[in-house]
């Protein structure tokens, strides 16, 4: 009996130390400075690059190819209610900026057939990616989504809409970006 309650209470102190170490790690990586953070200061940030597979076609694509235009970038999710609701006004807004803006959404913390299929039901066509880890959206101010960002053509973030876009502030986002 007195083993079964040493062996409990080791698991019981290795669980509070991992819990710690855990607890460490997200404050270091809280502290950290993303797109988002840097963008509510005031800063005019750098987009940070990425290059992540294609969800909707083949290869892979990479941020910095699109440089010398205006890039909206959307994270989003199949899970993510908020997400569900934007996707026709970023469809939309593609269809309307098409020849003027490169439209990017960010597949993130989903499965890639989950990714699919919302996809295909709200009719997005646009390039999407996925970041099935959320590595890129941590570079970008992490969870909650939906997140996002309207980058002008020299690569730096020029509008942040954090939550659920709404199609005046997209469009609004878009048009002075344009204007710069």
């Amino acid at each position: 009996m007195s083993r079964l309650k040493l062996a409990g209470q080791v698991a019981a102190l290795g669980l509070v130390a991992s819990l710690l170490i855990l607890l460490t790690w997200k404050v270091v990586q809280s502290d950290r400075s993303n797109v988002a953070q840097d963008f509510t200061k005031g800063k005019r940030p750098m987009a940070v690059d990425f290059d992540l597979k294609r969800l909707n076609g083949e290869g892979s694509l990479r941020l910095s190819s699109l440089r010398g235009k205006v890039v909206v970038i959307n994270f989003w999710a199949a899970w993510c209610d908020p997400c569900k609701s934007e996707a026709p006004r970023f469809q939309s807004a593609f269809e309307r900026y098409r020849d003027r803006v490169a439209f990017v959404g960010v597949d993130t913390t989903d499965f890639s057939g989950d990714g699919r299929a919302f996809l295909a039901k709200y009719g997005v066509n646009y390039p999407n990616v996925r970041d099935p880890n959320g590595r890129v959206l941590s570079d970008y101010g992490g969870l909650p989504i939906p997140r996002t960002f309207v980058v002008a053509r020299s690569g730096r973030v020029h509008a942040y809409i954090f939550g659920e876009a709404r199609a005046d502030q997209l469009d609004s986002a878009i048009r002075e970006a344009l204007a710069a």
